[in-house]
């Protein structure tokens, strides 16, 4: 067990460890960001004019208002008044239509000007006015596709701080494999991809039936060889409002997990003997204690493990401004690797369907 959980840290989570990120491209091409938005009238108002003013030689701002009942689109009305790089699209309610991201997406893509696009979410908020330039920066002639990383934003609760160290170690993840030439998923709310790529792969028709998958069952499709680029500048960064209650936060999961079971087998794999092999070791380790013979090389290989990933995943962490993780990272990764299944059958059995 611990080697196997060696094998983790020095095959993939020391790639991001000590990942340098690459200098901007300075041919920064011309962009359209993309927000697939429902009922989101108070995001948009608070958070559109944040986009909209971004310091980029040439971008447009794109907003797909999908069968929302609020007011949305007087908000977008009064804004495209004021911002000339601002488009939206109203689809309008039908009992023919599911009102799925995806659908928004895809009319986004469609209308947008520009071969390059950015995508977020109308919660999400920039870290800063050169996050577009962070993002799209990492495009060049061979790269296709930017990951980036949303978290969310801190507050004072038990359930927010749950709900940070599962985004950022879900992000330490999807980052560090994409670097071990192992991507699996990105964040629909920091994800750029080329519409050479979506049309590449035919969109999202193998997985279109799903309520998620934009952001991982795609990303496993069109990432090929090393068409692909991550983010982790701070300024790249985008922030989003966690939910306030567990059981909209075990609801946002259940959607979450509705595409893992199309995953490839080997990442499958891959994702799932991390946590386990974590189990084992503790457990092993324990029982190992109580045997003369095996006392010593058992405190000598746990302890060596146990420090390296410390250092190691902490490292992780700091890349991606989670300091305050990081004292407590060993317990908190073991935390994770029991409660995490038991949460995925939980709800990841359950159907939801909403967005």
């Amino acid at each position: 067990m611990v080697v196997i959980q060696l094998l983790y840290v020095i095959v993939i989570y020391a790639r991001l460890a000590f990942f340098k990120q690459k200098p901007k491209n300075p041919e920064l091409p011309s962009i359209s960001v993309i927000i697939a938005a429902r009922n989101e009238a108070d995001n948009i108002y608070e958070n559109l004019p944040v986009i909209l003013s971004q310091d980029y030689p040439k971008f447009e701002v794109i907003v797909v208002v999908n069968q929302s009942i609020d007011e949305s689109k007087f908000i977008l009305d009064a804004y495209c008044q004021q911002y000339s790089n601002l488009r939206y699209t109203n689809v309008e309610r039908s009992k023919h239509l599911r009102p799925g991201k995806k659908l928004s997406l895809t009319i986004g893509i469609k209308a947008a000007k520009y071969e390059h696009l950015v995508f977020t979410d109308a919660d999400c908020l920039p870290s800063s006015k050169q996050w577009l330039q962070e993002i799209a920066g990492q495009f060049n002639e061979k790269k296709e596709l930017v990951l980036g990383y949303g978290p969310y934003l801190k507050e004072p609760s038990l359930l927010n701080k749950v709900i940070r160290f599962d985004t950022a170690w879900i992000a330490v993840n999807y980052l560090a494999f994409a670097l071990a030439k192992l991507p699996y998923m990105g964040v629909g709310r920091n994800l750029a991809y080329t519409k050479g790529a979506f049309y590449g792969v035919g969109g999202f028709k193998s997985h279109y039936s799903l309520i998620s998958g934009d952001d991982d069952l795609f990303i496993q499709e069109a990432a090929k060889k090393n068409n692909y680029s991550i983010s982790i500048n701070s300024e790249s960064f985008c922030y989003s409002s966690p939910e306030k209650k567990w059981s909209s936060w075990i609801r946002q999961k259940t959607r979450h997990y509705s595409s893992s079971s199309k995953y490839q087998v080997i990442k499958k794999a891959l994702l799932g003997i991390y946590p386990l092999t974590l189990i084992l070791m503790y457990i092993f380790f324990i029982t190992l204690l109580t045997n003369e013979d095996f006392r010593w090389i058992t405190l000598a290989g746990f302890g060596f493990i146990f420090v390296l990933k410390w250092v190691v995943q902490g490292r992780c962490f700091y890349k991606l401004n989670e300091r305050s993780f990081v004292a407590t990272l060993p317990l908190s990764d073991l935390m994770y690797a029991v409660l995490s299944p038991v949460l995925f059958y939980s709800a990841g059995n359950k159907t939801n369907n909403r967005w």
